[in-house]
Parts: C-alpha cells; sequence; structure tokens
C-alpha cells in the first residue's frame, strides 16, 4: 500500500563506482568539509597509516573516528547528508561521530556512474551512487566483523554491528571499530558483500537534520568566496560586453589613484583589478577607461537569434524516438498543432564566480567551489601550463550551482591574472559581470502535432529545436544528432500515446554560449508537453486531470501521484473568478511527480501565486525531509523562472544586470507549498531539479484555466492577460 509520508506546507533542494572498492589503502584526503587548510607548498600530506581505508570513501581510524568522503559536492541539495546516511547505514557506523571530507579530483576513484566523469548534477547524486556507496559500506563492515569474530575466534554470522562498534551477543564481548583497524585492514576486500533489506534500515527513510545547516547558520561555513591566504590579493575584473570582444585600450590612470590598487593586468579579453582587498579592487575597476574592439558580434539581437531558431524549426529534425505510423496517426481523429518558446535564462548564484590561486614553481594551487573537480584541475593545469598532477583542487561547498559550476571559465580567467600577480589571488566577479557573462540556458522552441480521437491522443508529433549543450560539454552524449538532454522527457512523456515520433533539430545561437541549468532538458520539454496536454484535454471537453489519467492505464506510480496531488490540492472544488488551478504530471529524473498550482490573475496582467501543491514517488526516500525542501526549493525557482526570467540580448550585450532587471520571486510573493512523499521501495530517483521542470507548466495551466489564455511563451506576458489588452 502507498502511504503519505510526509507533508511540510512552508516554503523553505549503475554498477560499482569504477575503482571505489579496489583492494588497499586510499591515499590522503585533507580537505574538511569546514574550511579547506591552507598548506605550504613543502607541506607533506596527510597519510593513510593507522588507519582502515577499504574504499575511496570510508576511513576509520584507532579513535574510532569515521570519515566518509564525498563523491558529489553540497550545493545546497542535502546531498552530503544522504550520501553521509547511506554509508553510514551499511557501514552501521556510529552517525553522530561521522566527520565529511570533500572528494579531491580523481576521476579513477570518483566518477559519477552515470556519467563516467566526476561530475555533480542531473539529480543523479543518490541514483548513481545508491549501490555504489551502499556497496562500500557494506564491505567495510564485513571486514570490520570478520576482524572482531576472528579475534574471539567465533563465526562472524553471531557477531553483529551497530553504532560503530561489534559485539557478539553470545558472550556478551563488544569491540568498538577502532580496536578493530589494523586487522581489519589486513583482511581481503568482499567484491559482492550482502547489503542490508531496507526492512532493516535505521537511518535511510528517517527525518535527519542537515549536517551542514549548524555551521551554515552560525556563520562558521567556508564557502570559495570566503577562502583566506596569506598575503593574498584579491582582484576583480571585467570582460567584454560584447559577445566575443576583445581589449583595444585601456587607461587605468586614475584606477592606480585608488588607495589599496596594487595592480592592472590587461589581456586580449579582459581586464582586472588587483588590490589588497576586494572594496579597492572594485572602486579601481570602476575607475579604468577601457575601450573594447566590439568585434563581429557588435548588432546580435535576441531579434535575430529567434528568427535563426524558428527558421530551423521548421527543418525535419534527427528522429530521437519513433512509435507506430505518425503518418496514418495524424490523419486520425481531430488534428491540432501548437508552438512553445522558452528563453535564455541566467543562473544568478547568491555566490557569485569566483576562484583564488596560489602558483608556485612548476605547480598551482585553487580554492573553489565547482560541481567538477577534476576539470578544474585540468583547466587550470593548461592555464598555468604545469602538469595535470601539480595542480592541487580544494573544493568547498558552493553557494549556488544550478549547473554554472558545471563550468571552469572562471578558473581559467583566475590562473591567467595570477601569472601577472606575486602573490596568491583571490578573483571574484561582480553580480553584474556573473549575470552578463554567464553561460546561459538555450532558448529553445517546440513544435507538436496531435490527433484526438475519444478523448484519448491518437498520435504525437514532437519537434524540438535548440542548442547541444551536450556536443560541446559531454561530446560522448551526442551522437547520430541526437543531444540525450535536449530530449529528456520527450522522449519518455508518461501517456500511452500508439502513434508517437519525436525529433531534434540542433540549432546553435549566434556567439552566445550555452550550458545546464536548473532542470535541464526537462526544463523546455515538460513545460511544452504539459501546457499542449492542458489545450488537448479543453479541446476534447475534459478536465485535465481526468484527461491525463485515461492515458496512465499501464503507469500506476503516475496514477497514484495525480490522484494524490488532486486529492490534496483540492482539484475540482469551486475557486473565486480569474482564480485558477493547473496541473503539471512529469517523468523527469526517474522520479513521478504530480503538481498542481493555483493562481490568481488580476485585471491588469499581474499573476499572483496561492497555493502549489505536490505528490513525489521518488522511490526509498532516504531523508525525506531533503526531498521536500528540495521540491519546494525547486517550485520556487521554476516559478520564478516562469514569471519573470529571461535574458535578451542587444548590440551584441546582455541587457540585464542584476536582481533589480533579473527579478527573483520574494519572499512574500512566495505561497504555501505543500509536499506529500509517496513511501515506496523502489530504487531511489533525482529530486533537485523537479521542482524547477512542474512548477512553470503548472502555473501556465492554471493561467489557462484562470483566464482562457494559452500561453505558449514564457516568461509570463502580462500584456496578454490584462482585461482589455489582448493580441
Amino acid at each position: 500500500m502507498l502511504l503519505v509520508e510526509e507533508r511540510v506546507s512552508r516554503p523553505s533542494r549503475r554498477g560499482l563506482l569504477k575503482g571505489g572498492l579496489a583492494t588497499g589503502l586510499t591515499l590522503a584526503f585533507r580537505l574538511p568539509l569546514r574550511a579547506a587548510p591552507v598548506n605550504e607548498p613543502d607541506q607533506a600530506p596527510d597519510s593513510t597509516q593507522g588507519k582502515f581505508a577499504p574504499n575511496a570513501f570510508i576511513r576509520i581510524d584507532h579513535s574510532g573516528k569515521t570519515t566518509l568522503v564525498m563523491p558529489q559536492v553540497e550545493m545546497g541539495q542535502g546531498v552530503y547528508t544522504a550520501i553521509a546516511m547511506i554509508l553510514a547505514e551499511e557501514l552501521d557506523a556510529d552517525f553522530t561521530q561521522v566527520a565529511l571530507e570533500h572528494a579531491p579530483p580523481d576521476e579513477k576513484l570518483y566518477a559519477n556512474p552515470m556519467l563516467g566523469i566526476q561530475a555533480t548534477g542531473n539529480s543523479n547524486s543518490i541514483r548513481a551512487f545508491w549501490i555504489p556507496l551502499r556497496t562500500a559500506g557494506a564491505a567495510a563492515r564485513s571486514m570490520l566483523v570478520q576482524a572482531a569474530a576472528q579475534q574471539w575466534q567465533v563465526d562472524p554470522g553471531s557477531c553483529t554491528a551497530s553504532v560503530g562498534s561489534v559485539t557478539h551477543a553470545a558472550s556478551g564481548r563488544t569491540l568498538r571499530y577502532g580496536d578493530l583497524v589494523d586487522a581489519a585492514s589486513n583482511l581481503p576486500i568482499p567484491v559482492k558483500p550482502s547489503l542490508k533489506d531496507p526492512k532493516d534500515f535505521v537511518l535511510i527513510g528517517k527525518p535527519v537534520k542537515r549536517l551542514d545547516t549548524p555551521e551554515k547558520t552560525n556563520g562558521k561555513v567556508i564557502y570559495g568566496i570566503d577562502a583566506m591566504l596569506p598575503g593574498m590579493k584579491f582582484a576583480t575584473l571585467a570582460a567584454s560586453p560584447v559577445f566575443g570582444g576583445k581589449v583595444a585600450h585601456v587607461d587605468d590612470s586614475a584606477a592606480k589613484t585608488v588607495p589599496g590598487v596594487q595592480k592592472v593586468v590587461v589581456l586580449d579579453d579582459l581586464v582586472a583589478v588587483v588590490g589588497d582587498h576586494m572594496w579597492a579592487a572594485k572602486k579601481g575597476l570602476d575607475a579604468l577607461v577601457v575601450t573594447w574592439n566590439e568585434g563581429a558580434n557588435a548588432q546580435l539581437s535576441s531579434r535575430d537569434i529567434w528568427e535563426k531558431l524558428r527558421a530551423a524549426s521548421k527543418q525535419d529534425g534527427v528522429i530521437a524516438k519513433s512509435i507506430g505510423d505518425i503518418g496514418k496517426g495524424l490523419s486520425r481523429g481531430d488534428k491540432f498543432e501548437a508552438d512553445y518558446e522558452v528563453p535564455f535564462l541566467a543562473h544568478a548564484p547568491m555566490e557569485p564566480m569566483n576562484c583564488t590561486v596560489r602558483l608556485t614553481p612548476g605547480g598551482c594551487e585553487i580554492w573553489i567551489g565547482t560541481q567538477v573537480a577534476a576539470r578544474v584541475q585540468e583547466t587550470a593545469a593548461a592555464a598555468a601550463g604545469v602538469p595535470i598532477g601539480k595542480v592541487t583542487v580544494n573544493n568547498h561547498l558552493l553557494g549556488g550551482g544550478f549547473g554554472r559550476r558545471l563550468e571552469t571559465d572562471m578558473v581559467a580567467s583566475a590562473v591567467r591574472i595570477a601569472r601577472h600577480v606575486d602573490a596568491p589571488i583571490k578573483v571574484v566577479w561582480t553580480r553584474e559581470e556573473d549575470i552578463q557573462h554567464d553561460i546561459y540556458r538555450p532558448v529553445y522552441r517546440d513544435v507538436i502535432s496531435a490527433s484526438l480521437s475519444a478523448g484519448k491522443i491518437v498520435a504525437w508529433k514532437y519537434r524540438i529545436s535548440g542548442s547541444s549543450i551536450m556536443a560541446r560539454w559531454l561530446p560522448a552524449a551526442f551522437q547520430k544528432g541526437i543531444d540525450i538532454d535536449a530530449v529528456d522527457s520527450a522522449v519518455d512523456i508518461p501517456y500511452e500515446i500508439p502513434n508517437l515520433q519525436v525529433e531534434y533539430v540542433r540549432d546553435e545561437p549566434p556567439a552566445v554560449t550555452t550550458g545546464f541549468w536548473r532542470g535541464v532538458g526537462p526544463n523546455n520539454n515538460v513545460f511544452a508537453v504539459e501546457s499542449f496536454i492542458d489545450e488537448l484535454a479543453r479541446k476534447a471537453g475534459m478536465d485535465p486531470i481526468a484527461f491525463r489519467r485515461g492515458m496512465l492505464e499501464t503507469k500506476p506510480r503516475f496514477r497514484n501521484v495525480l490522484d494524490l496531488v488532486a486529492e490534496k490540492s483540492d482539484w475540482g472544488k469551486p475557486l473565486p473568478a480569474r482564480v485558477g488551478r493547473g496541473v503539471c504530471l512529469q517523468p523527469s529524473f526517474a522520479s513521478f511527480i504530480a503538481t498542481v498550482v493555483e493562481a490568481e490573475v488580476d485585471e491588469q496582467g499581474e499573476v499572483y501565486l496561492r497555493r502549489v501543491t505536490s505528490a513525489v514517488d521518488t522511490g526509498i526516500a532516504v531523508n525525506p525531509d531533503t526531498i521536500v525542501a528540495q521540491l519546494q526549493g525547486g517550485l520556487i525557482f521554476g516559478l520564478t523562472a516562469a514569471l519573470y526570467g529571461e535574458i535578451t540580448i542587444e548590440k551584441g550585450r546582455v541587457q540585464q544586470s542584476n536582481f533589480n532587471d533579473y527579478r527573483m520571486l520574494r519572499i512574500d510573493e512566495v505561497p504555501n507549498i505543500e509536499v506529500h512523499v509517496v513511501k515506496s521501495g523502489e530504487a531511489p530517483g533525482g529530486i533537485g531539479e523537479s521542482g524547477c521542470t512542474a512548477g512553470p507548466p503548472a502555473l501556465r495551466n492554471a493561467i489557462y484555466a484562470a483566464t482562457g489564455v494559452a500561453l505558449r511563451r514564457l516568461p509570463i506576458d502580462r500584456n496578454a492577460l490584462a482585461v482589455g489588452k489582448r493580441v
């Protein structure tokens, strides 16, 4: 039976790991969660001597201290707590005594099994490491139990492990893990240790307080931007305001008179001011007079980009999926067509881009918060001109990632600047520089044709047109003209449709580099699919939830969350004029989520969020509190984009610069958000980005229900909703 496990209403985020269970001790780890240490170049690394280290994730010393090494990074999503819970569960560690460390860059030990590289993203931290981490913990536990059994000369099966100790109940003897370190280190590592039955979990499934919360609230937490080194200088930079522009001339006379300014660094594509502190660097940068060679993109506009994309969307695409006979299917019943568009978006994390660099003869050390530690190491090595093995990366907690910190451009810039400074240097981007020189979420245009008969979709032809991020970022995932991210949640829509075709047209925007934005490919596809489903429901004269449910006969997990969200959102109960409820059902990230947004539209076209309800079956909920928080945060993030988010370009320049014109949803605008977590025994799904993809279509459909206006582009066009102003 499926039960509702958690309800919170306050607004608040394959196979074994390659080499992770290799025989022998791990290499040294020396980066604590709270702060990366400042090591002198000749300082020796820590040693694993005297520690039980059966794999890359676990170390136990003679005192019993258990250190868990985090293969993924913490950027507010709660993954450090969840990963620690998984490891500690199978290890039977004392969770109150667990210490956490960031994994160093090492793709042999810490590659994400689903991505094949060391990276945190795509809501797959728990999905990817669920079995590898459990196996690592279970292997260590088995070795500790065997070590104790050998010392007592008893059958290991008569011993049990719990809370960091091994006990032989028959004789009443107990040994702490710390007492077993040496003996366990000499035992062979089991390749396929027995994993716990989920019914025996003592940590997993419980609402556990996040391990990173105390130091975030008392101010002790160290982000990349907080790194401090002896003798360090500070810098901030300005790159060309026009895409691809270069430095033509710099007048630095006024900048050099600013107290604390030490140096002005001029490179071909950027200018940086170095100071004794950030304020000096910032004031010095403001005083610079820079003339730019704007180059070929000086007249580029959003209009140009959209015209190019709309033309591309009229071409046939590469077929990503085909079921049945799409031509015959579209000839049956009533045929309808629509197209949907989403704009460029910036990431705008609260911690802007930053990187601290210390160059030494033949070496380089980096302090940063990144989603891709190994790529940072590679980028720094190339920029510094040193071997990759001579680059040390000290990773930190991230003050927001959202996909922006999957890139390493900030590292390359910082190292290039550092090569002109005879001291360690921290380079921090201003908010304006961050927003105007982002790696943007692509613009997409989706064209859909469908036919209806007897209240069901007979045929569905779906064409996605847009940039291929994968072709640049992970070429192996772009094969035969298909970007697997761009078609995500399009090739696997929830509904049973007998004739279906999904096409992809790659169209790169001129000059603009595109990247992953929280929600990735499903951002675009869930919005288009769920918006058109609502329009088809109205064409069929059916309730939107009933229409969806009629195409889920073999999809019980989708039906269950759809029914649950209908119940909890009071679906069908009367609402005042110009107030509507909209629903979204999505398959994204291997979780099953249904969301209802209730919204009001006034006569001027302004939209007010009244209530959001979400039901989620994400399989085994490692930490239910984290799931609730992630859905709430993701919903706010996605609804913000739907209401306000758009990056526009004029004369080759991004027009937005800060939170005054790239708005965030404010605290008084956030509605009551209810999240209902379904108890499930299935393998965990992803949750960090699901709210982002659910919010926009559910809001759009609520507006459709409230006003009858079928919006097909984001962000919300208030003029189209205002009484008397509709076009």
